[in-house]
């Protein structure tokens, strides 16, 4: 006994043992990965290769989590399915790279840190809370971005020789910001997505302090924006807000005329440069147009599996009806959606794109309940900015901001490939399964998996099996009651008890009785007067009418019986006494009713015990002679009420007999 004690005490230690540390490895798992990812968040538009190692991290802290943690599941996205398309699709576009080594290369380094971006994102971030802590990060490297593109405009920055300007069109324009991206355009449209996430959270947050903290920022990113003198991510972010305001807010399209204004005022070299676009002044826009043709014919050329994922720069050449020949080496289209269907071809180009569009639309309809509007009044408190932020708000407002920023980067790809950038595609996809997430966040969405339970589909269709086998039986029960309740009451409703009782009176009450009854129904005569075909009968209408049959034999076998009984009581009975009593005549007269048709058995069933008891009495009466006319009275006296009290009794008798039937 002590050894069994001992054993089942070692066993239970080191199962809580095991336990315990099976929970510390979820812990680390958990918190490897969520690290990882914010570290990826925060250094992605500072420096690429650390962002890449985050990532690493945080995938590695994911895989662990998974195999650790039984309770952490694989989530599906709502656009997973397009994602899928898209990387496999890409995949089989190398095969028509010219030269495959490279491709391939390019493409595992590429499209792995966009899907492994997706999936971090999309399986680690589960929670409001969660949201907080990413914007924290991605502010903070949005200020270090910032404030480095504002040294590099006032210390200044010679981009004469980086090609970047056409230098004989705008001599004057020698500063162009780039901050930590490497091309201007490229960082101008970082910019304007983190205008729009800001003003996504401008319009749905309802503190002032946060109001004038975003509204400066905003400010600030604009006019970092200005400094780079990008003139589609101008007209972009100005289109879009400018939108917004005429559409929901007329105060946002006063403000942006007011800030335009003010751009176009301290910088006249903005204004040429955003004005140019609608000249032919500058050589890039007749540069773009000479891409896209060339692009064009690539797609004609190769419309299935493209040229090669990331071969543009190797078939350009073959292509190049602009520069002729010129040592210039071209590696997009400046087009994102011919660049897409000129490399992978027009079905990649088709899934990417309904990733792409169905997680802007997703993002903008994603909706939040508004939380009651709370108005502070006093002094500034920079407390406020984070403590009492309703986690409401905020994932409304960065569902609104990152549906805006998808619409900026389509935008801006009409003039530029901002996607073959690798971390501006990383944000995009990062971006995406933010969306993603605030979708499964949505109060709609999370009633409606409580509601459901489990795989959706799965659940739809037990209880949609469920409901029709239940409306299936009751349709086979009722369709059986029908049956044998129609089989059963073939005949005519019973005769009212009224009816016997007026035809024992006379003989022309029953006759005119008879004659207002409704005709009897017979089930033989249904048919022919529908006109309807003889069926077969199914083994239940069989047995049915067998019941039937039975029942109706017996009651004109009994019927039958009693008549013959009250014909022998009635023949049996003195002259005499008939006499006394009655005529000679109606003795007859009531014979020859008793020994009528079976049809009369029933008026004659119940006049049977009244006749036997007056015969009685009659008798009584005839053996007495001295009592004369007084016991002759008293004799009818008794026969009535004889009568009455009988006639109550048969009442009853025949309810009965009819309930028996049925």
């Amino acid at each position: 006994m002590k050894k069994d004690k001992t054993n089942l005490t070692g066993a239970h230690i080191r199962e809580k043992r095991r336990a315990l540390a099976q929970g510390r490895w979820k812990r680390r798992a958990s918190a490897i990965a969520w690290y990882g990812l914010l570290a990826e968040v925060f250094f992605l538009p500072l420096s690429p290769g650390a962002a890449t190692v985050a990532l690493l991290v945080g995938i590695a802290g994911t895989a662990l989590r998974f195999y650790v943690d039984k309770e952490f599941h694989f989530r599906h996205l709502r656009f997973d399915v397009p994602a899928v398309l898209f990387v496999a699709i890409s995949a089989l576009s190398v095969l028509s790279s010219p030269d495959r080594g490279f491709s391939f290369y390019n493409y595992y380094n590429l499209v792995g840190v966009y899907v492994l971006t997706y999936l971090l994102i999309g399986q680690n971030v589960r929670e409001p809370w969660q949201m907080k802590s990413i914007l924290r990060m991605a502010c903070a490297a949005a200020v270090i971005v910032l404030l480095y593109g504002y040294y590099q405009f006032l210390f200044g920055i010679d981009i004469s020789s980086m090609k970047w300007v056409d230098g004989d069109a705008f001599p004057e324009l020698r500063k162009r910001v780039f901050s930590t991206w490497e091309n201007p355009n490229i960082l101008a449209g970082y910019l304007d997505i983190l205008i729009c996430l800001a003003f996504g959270l401008f319009m749905k947050c309802r503190n002032r302090e946060r109001r004038i903290l975003l509204g400066a920022f905003m400010l600030a990113a604009a006019a970092c924006l200005a400094m780079t003198y990008a003139r589609g991510a101008c007209l972009v972010i100005a289109v879009i807000l400018a939108g917004y305001g005429a559409l929901r807010d007329r105060r946002v399209l006063a403000a942006c005329v007011v800030v335009i204004a003010l751009l176009f005022a301290v910088d006249p070299m903005l204004y040429e440069r955003i004005t140019s676009v609608f000249t032919k002044v500058d050589t890039s826009t007749e540069m773009r147009l000479a891409f896209w043709e060339s692009t064009v014919a690539m797609i004609q050329d190769h419309p299935f599996l493209g040229i090669g994922w990331g071969a543009y720069w190797m078939v350009y050449p073959e292509y190049d009806f602009y520069l002729q020949g010129a040592n210039v080496l071209i590696v997009h289209a400046h087009n994102i959606y011919l660049n897409y269907m000129a490399e992978i071809g027009i079905p990649g180009a088709v899934a990417f794109f309904w990733f792409f569009f169905g997680t802007m639309v997703m993002a903008l309809r994603t909706h939040f309940p508004e939380m009651p509007v709370r108005k502070l009044r006093g002094a500034f408190r920079w407390e406020r900015l984070w403590t009492d932020w309703e986690e409401s708000d905020i994932l409304a407002g960065l569902s609104q901001g990152i549906g805006l920023a998808v619409l900026s980067v389509a935008l801006n790809g009409l003039t530029d490939d901002l996607l073959f950038n690798i971390p501006s595609s990383m944000l995009l996809w990062m971006i995406a399964a933010l969306a993603g997430v605030l979708s499964c966040m949505s109060p709609q969405k999370t009633a409606a998996e409580k509601k459901v339970g489990g795989n959706e589909f799965l659940a739809r269709f037990r209880a949609t099996a469920i409901q029709n086998a239940k409306e299936a039986k009751d349709k086979v029960q009722g369709k059986v009651e029908e049956k044998v309740h129609g089989m059963l009451y073939r005949e005519t409703p019973v005769e009212p008890v009224g009816a016997a009782e007026a035809a024992s009176d006379s003989k022309s009450a029953k006759t005119t009785a008879e004659s207002s009854a409704p005709e009897p129904v017979k089930a033989a005569d249904a048919p022919e007067a529908s006109e309807a075909p003889q069926k077969p009968l199914d083994p239940m209408d069989e047995l049915a009418e067998e019941v039937r049959k039975a029942l109706e034999q017996r009651k004109q076998e009994e019927e039958a019986a009693e008549a013959e009984a009250a014909a022998k009581e009635t023949a049996a009975a003195p002259k005499g006494e008939v006499e006394a009593e009655t005529p000679a005549s109606e003795p007859e007269q009531e014979g020859a009713d008793t020994a009528g048709s079976a049809e009369d058995a029933a008026s004659l069933e119940s006049d049977r015990p009244e006749q036997t008891e007056l015969t009685e009495e009659m008798t009584e009466t005839a053996g007495k002679p001295e009592d004369g006319e007084k016991a002759e009275k008293k004799a009818e006296e008794k026969a009535e009420e004889k009568k009455e009290a009988k006639e109550a009794d048969s009442h009853e008798e025949n309810e009965r007999d009819i309930k028996g039937d049925h």
